[in-house]
C-alpha cells in the first residue's frame, strides 16, 4: 500500500476507535425522510438533464450529488444497515454496525475522503446452483460507501438512456418484468417470433474491458475513482493479484457498470422500435425482440436463420468489450421445445404459452428441503418451523406470478412426506395414528385442512406452498424509470397495487397503515429499495424480517388510554429512546404520523 493509503487508513482507524476531532452528530437523530427526499430530487434533476441531452448540466449536478451530505448519509445507511453483506468485512477486517461508528464513518467520508486510495477487494468463492463456484469480491467498508455515493450520481444519467427491455440491477425493475416481456411477445395463437436465442455470457463481471467501460463513462466527475476501483486488484487466500479486466462481482457499483458496458445490446441485435416512450415500447414488425437481465439474455426471432444472424452480430459487438458467449449455455430453440430463463420454463403446449417453475428449480427446491429436513432429525418442531418456513415462503413468493399451482401442490405433497418421515424417525416405536395426531391437524383455522404440520403446544404451523395466491405481475412499461419526476404517481400506484411481501396478515395491515415507516423516526421499517430477485434472496429477506420481529428491532407500541390506544410497528431502538409513559408503559406515538398510502 502507498503512503497516502496507509495514512487514510490510520485516520479511519482513529475515527472508529476515538471518534473525529469535533463532536460527531447523533446517528439516531437523522431525519431520514428529508435525506431521502433530497437525494430523490437531485437524482430526478440529473435524470431530466440527461433525458434533455444537457451534458454540462448533468456533470454539474453529478458533482453536487458527490458533495451532498444527504447522499453520504444515505450511502452509509445502505452499506452498514440495509445491504445483506453489512456484517462482512473487506481485507481491512472492519465493519460499522454501531450508531457511533456509522456517524463517524459518514463524517469522515463527507469531509476527509478526498485523499482516499481504494483498497483491493477480498475474493471469496460462493457455490452456484450448477455445483461450480462464483468469485465474489468484497470491498472495504469505505470503498463500499464511496461506491454507493457514485451510484446515486451515475445511475440517473444512465437510467435516462438505458434500453427499454433491460431489467437486471435497475431500480423498479426485476426478473418478473423480464418474464412478463417474454410472455407478451410469445403469447397468442400464432405469434410472429417463435425461435429463441437463449444466450449467456461467460464470466461477464470478470471480463469487462476497462478501457471500453471508462470510455462509456466519458467525463463523469468520479471517473478516476472508478478507474482506481477497477485497477485495485484482489486478495485471495492472502495473495494479491492485479486486475487487468473485469469489475468485482460484489461491489456496490459493479452491477451498474455491467449495465453501462452492455448498453446498446438491443441495437446491436437489430431491435428497432416503432413507438418508444415511458408508456410503450412497440417493436417494428420483422425485427427481433431482445430481453436482458444482467448477463442473461434471450432474443426472440422469426426464424432460425434470423436467430443465427443475431447471435453472430452480438458476438461481434461483444468482442471489443472483452465478452463472449458461454457456448455451453447458449442455444437456439423453438418455443414449442421450450427454454429456461431466470429459473422459469417458457414453452408453448399445443398452441398455448405456459410459464412455470423450471424442472431444474423444482429439483433444487426438493433437494434443499430434503437436506434441511435430514439435518433437523433430533430437533424439535419449533426448530423445523423456524428453518423450513422461510424457504417455503421465499420460493413461493418468487414463483407466485406464473403458472405455479401444480408445482405448489406437488411440493406440498413432497413436504408432507418429508415432515411425516421426520416425525416417524423421532418416534419409531409409536403407531402411525399417534404420530399423525401429534404433529398434524387443523392448525390453520381459516382452512379446512387437517394435514397441516405444526406444534400442538404453541399452535405454530408450517405454511403450505399452495396457500400462496397466484398474482399476475404488471410489467414496467416502456422506458419508465423511478427517477423520472413525471412518473411519480405511476410508481406510487405500482407500489400500492403490487403483490404484498410474504408476511403475516397482521404485520401487513400495520405496514400498509403506516406506509411502511416507523411512526417515531420516519425511517422505513423494512428496507426494500430493490425487491428480492431469486428464491434465496426472498428467503434471506424473510429471515431478516422475522429476526427483526423476534429480536425487537421492530416492536409494537400502544397509547396509554383505551379510548386513544393505537397499535403501531416501531423500531425497538426508537421505542427505547422515546420517553415512556408512567409506570413503564408503552410510548405514545405523536411524531411522523403517516400522511397517506402513496
Amino acid at each position: 500500500m502507498d503512503t497516502t493509503t496507509n495514512a487514510a487508513v490510520q485516520v479511519v482507524d482513529a475515527l472508529m476507535v476515538n471518534g473525529p476531532e469535533d463532536e460527531p452528530f447523533d446517528w439516531h437523530e437523522v431525519g431520514w425522510r428529508a435525506v431521502e427526499e433530497d437525494v430523490r430530487r437531485l437524482r430526478q434533476r440529473i435524470f431530466t438533464a440527461s433525458r434533455a441531452g444537457d451534458l454540462k448540466r448533468v456533470r454539474n449536478l453529478q458533482k453536487l450529488m458527490l458533495r451532498s451530505r444527504a447522499n453520504t448519509l444515505l450511502s452509509v445507511r445502505r452499506v452498514t444497515q440495509v445491504n445483506a453483506g453489512r456484517k462482512t468485512p473487506g481485507v481491512d477486517g472492519k465493519t460499522a454496525l454501531l450508531a457511533q461508528s456509522k456517524a463517524e464513518l459518514a463524517d469522515w467520508v463527507q469531509h476527509r475522503s478526498s485523499s482516499w486510495t481504494p483498497w483491493p477487494v477480498k475474493r471469496v468463492l460462493i457455490p452456484k446452483v450448477n455445483g461450480k463456484q462464483r468469485p465474489l469480491g468484497i470491498p472495504v467498508i469505505v470503498d463500499r460507501v464511496l461506491q454507493a455515493r457514485v451510484v446515486n450520481a451515475l445511475e440517473p444519467e444512465w437510467e435516462a438512456r438505458f434500453e427499454p427491455k433491460s431489467y437486471g440491477f435497475r431500480p423498479g425493475r426485476g426478473c418478473q418484468d423480464a418474464i412478463a416481456a417474454i410472455y407478451l411477445t410469445l403469447e397468442g395463437k400464432n405469434p410472429q417470433r417463435q425461435w429463441v436465442l437463449d444466450a449467456d455470457l461467460t464470466a461477464a463481471f470478470d471480463r469487462i474491458d476497462h478501457d471500453h467501460l471508462l470510455t462509456q463513462l466519458g467525463s463523469f466527475p468520479a471517473r478516476d475513482l472508478v478507474e482506481q476501483w477497477l485497477k485495485a486488484g484482489v486478495v485471495e487466500r492472502g495473495q494479491f493479484a492485479p486486475t487487468e479486466e473485469g469489475t468485482p462481482q460484489g461491489g456496490v457499483v459493479s452491477p451498474l457498470l455491467l449495465n453501462v458496458a452492455l448498453h446498446g445490446l438491443e441495437t446491436a441485435a437489430g431491435v428497432r422500435y416503432r413507438k418508444l416512450g415511458t408508456h410503450a415500447a412497440e417493436s417494428v414488425e420483422g425485427c427481433p425482440v431482445l430481453v436482458r437481465y444482467a448477463d442473461d439474455l434471450v432474443a426472440l426471432c422469426h426464424s432460425r436463420d434470423e436467430a443465427e444472424q443475431v447471435k453472430a452480430r452480438l458476438a461481434a459487438w461483444l468482442a471489443p468489450r472483452g465478452l463472449v458467449f458461454n457456448e455451453d449455455k447458449t442455444r437456439i430453440v423453438h418455443v414449442e421445445a421450450g427454454f429456461d430463463f431466470l429459473g422459469f420454463n417458457v414453452r408453448r403446449y399445443n398452441g398455448k404459452l405456459l410459464i412455470k417453475p423450471s424442472p431444474a428449480a423444482m429439483r433444487r427446491i426438493r433437494e434443499r428441503l430434503r437436506t434441511e429436513m435430514k439435518a433437523l432429525r433430533g430437533a424439535n418442531v419449533s426448530a423445523v418451523l423456524h428453518t423450513i418456513d422461510p424457504i417455503l415462503r421465499g420460493w413461493s413468493a418468487y414463483y407466485r406470478t406464473v403458472v405455479s399451482s401444480d408445482a405448489f401442490s406437488a411440493l406440498d405433497d413432497y413436504m408432507w412426506k418429508l415432515t411425516y418421515k421426520w416425525a416417524k424417525h423421532g418416534h419409531q416405536n409409536k403407531p402411525r395414528h399417534w404420530v399423525v395426531d401429534r404433529y398434524f391437524g387443523r392448525f390453520n383455522t381459516s382452512r379446512n385442512d387437517r394435514w397441516v404440520f405444526g406444534d400442538r403446544e404453541t399452535g405454530a404451523h408450517l405454511r403450505k406452498f399452495s396457500w400462496t395466491k397466484i398474482v399476475r405481475h404488471q410489467m414496467v412499461t416502456g422506458t419508465s424509470s423511478s427517477d423520472d419526476p413525471a412518473l411519480t404517481s405511476y410508481w406510487a400506484e405500482r407500489r400500492r397495487k403490487g403483490p404484498p411481501p410474504p408476511l403475516d396478515a397482521f404485520g401487513l395491515r400495520l405496514l400498509k397503515l403506516q406506509d411502511g415507516r416507523c411512526p417515531l423516526c420516519g425511517d422505513f421499517l423494512l428496507h426494500a429499495d430493490h425487491q428480492p430477485q431469486s428464491p434465496r434472496e426472498w428467503e434471506r429477506w424473510i429471515v431478516v424480517a422475522r429476526k427483526a420481529m423476534a429480536k425487537h428491532h421492530l416492536g409494537i407500541a400502544r397509547g396509554p388510554g383505551a379510548s386513544e390506544s393505537i397499535v403501531r410497528l416501531v423500531h425497538t431502538s426508537c421505542w427505547r429512546r422515546h420517553p415512556a409513559v408512567p409506570n413503564g408503559g408503552p410510548v405514545v406515538l405523536h411524531a411522523y404520523e403517516p400522511s397517506g398510502l402513496a
